[in-house]
């Protein structure tokens, strides 16, 4: 049988194995996916899994609940050499490995693209993974509750000032849903007024979520801005050295809380492969998903999703190229799953050709902005859009259950704030009070 790699496990890969599963005639092929984590993350869900709406475990989707006849390896994939048809595997267990195939998927996606800025490596965290959102939940609520026991200060304001890098969708949602469930906290913090809190978004460009028109855009700086946040248009952040927030513009604070949300770039990756790049470092891919170099088509090369350059036929991507966002993998993993099947079976493959549908954005509970064309609509019935469409969106049945389930009961019974942050360190309580053996006596 001839042998399929998939090498990531993001909404690419596991669309990419979920459709083969259903396309694939039994014996037709084998199909193997590589990821270092057993679960693909429904990353729209973040900003609201940060903001305590969305249980953590209902944002992800288990590999092995949903892919059954599809061989699933726990590890990283270290070298890729094409040209033989063999990738070098690290497993999650310490062990080295290495696998032949006949097609290779590469659906490796993309990571935070950072700069170097003093104390960004150090200070800030990202919001690319459900590890990280839960950590961001877990700290602005316990910086509340070590804040509730201060007295007015440097090192209250600290902690209660969050700082968002990054005015795209990412960085807007985040920020929206996190001042939704600051101010939402304050009843069960009488200790805290909503003036102690400080929260400030860094955008080195002139606007924020460039995907829809300015006057959109204009809506929602107003609306942050009533809600109590500051935005910082044409403004770069300098430096975050131990927490000290120096500004482009001048302006120094202090800040517990600083996620970095200004871009994402191919995974790395690729650099460890013999495929072509281009100058952005993403696999070079004709409209029809598979790999192309400078003399053509690379036999047995496929590529999806954020770590690909793959050319817009709607003509509205930026410079050409389909954008890194959730839409297009999706949509790109589905075509390229049965471009696979028609190939193995002699027929020839489809181009892919998607027109924006337009972009959505929950900013916080029952406020939202969305954009299809010139048509734009804000507020409540754009929230609920939002929730619609990613409700939808989500993979499976089962994981749409849990999500919209999650959304009733916190209908009724208002977000569940309880933090767990010495999950970073369980064995903490324990090895403190453990008791551990007397020293052996010493030889006279």
């Amino acid at each position: 049988m001839p042998k399929i790699l998939i090498v990531g496990a993001g909404y690419a890969g596991f669309y990419t194995a979920w459709k083969l599963e259903k396309w694939l005639r039994k014996g037709e092929a084998e199909v193997t996916i590589v990821d270092p984590l057993p679960y693909m993350t429904y990353q729209p869900f973040l900003p609201e899994v940060a903001a305590g709406s969305i249980e953590p475990r209902h944002a992800v989707v288990p590999l092995r609940s949903h892919l059954k006849r599809t061989k699933i390896v726990g590890g990283r994939v270290t070298a890729v050499n094409h040209h033989a048809k063999r990738a070098d595997i690290h497993l999650n267990n310490g062990v080295s490995i290495t696998e032949k195939y006949d097609h290779i998927v590469f659906t490796a996606g993309a990571v935070s693209r950072t700069f170097p800025i003093p104390g960004v490596a150090e200070e800030a965290i990202g919001l690319k993974t459900i590890e990280e959102a839960v950590s961001v939940r877990d700290r602005l609520l316990t910086n509340f509750d070590k804040a509730a026991q201060l007295p007015k200060g440097r090192e209250r304001d600290r902690l209660l000032t969050v700082v968002v890098v990054g005015g795209g969708f990412a960085g807007i949602e985040t920020f929206g849903e996190l001042r939704s469930l600051a101010s939402s906290l304050l009843k069960d913090y009488p200790e805290i007024n909503f003036e102690d809190t400080h929260f400030h978004l860094i955008e080195a460009t002139g606007r924020i979520m460039p995907e829809v028109l300015i006057h959109t855009s204009e809506w929602v700086i107003k609306n942050l801005a009533e809600r109590g946040a500051q935005i910082h248009l044409d403004t770069q952040l300098k430096s975050c050295v131990k927490g000290v927030v120096e500004l482009s513009s001048g302006m120094t604070f202090e800040s517990e809380l600083i996620i970095w949300t200004a871009g994402v770039m191919a995974n790395p990756l690729l650099k460890k492969t013999d495929f072509p790049l281009d100058d952005r470092g993403r696999l070079r891919c004709r409209t029809d998903l598979r790999v192309e170099g400078d003399e053509g088509i690379i036999d047995g090369a496929w590529g999806a999703g954020d770590a690909t350059a793959v050319q817009d036929l709607s003509g509205g991507g930026v410079g050409g190229y389909c954008v890194p966002n959730a839409q297009h993998a999706v949509r790109q993993a589905k075509l390229l799953a049965k471009n696979i099947v028609a190939v193995l079976r002699g027929e020839g493959p489809t181009e892919y050709f998607h027109k924006n549908l337009g972009a959505v954005a929950g900013l916080g509970l029952n406020i939202g902005a969305f954009q299809s064309g010139k048509f734009a609509m804000t507020g409540y019935f754009a929230w609920l859009a939002h929730r619609g469409y990613h409700g939808f969106a989500m993979p499976s049945f089962e994981r749409k259950f849990r999500v919209v389930w999650g959304w009733w009961n916190n209908f009724w019974l208002g977000r569940d704030i309880a933090s767990l942050p010495m999950t970073e360190y369980p064995r903490a309580w324990f090895e403190e009070f453990a008791t551990r053996p007397e020293p052996a006596a010493k030889k006279k």
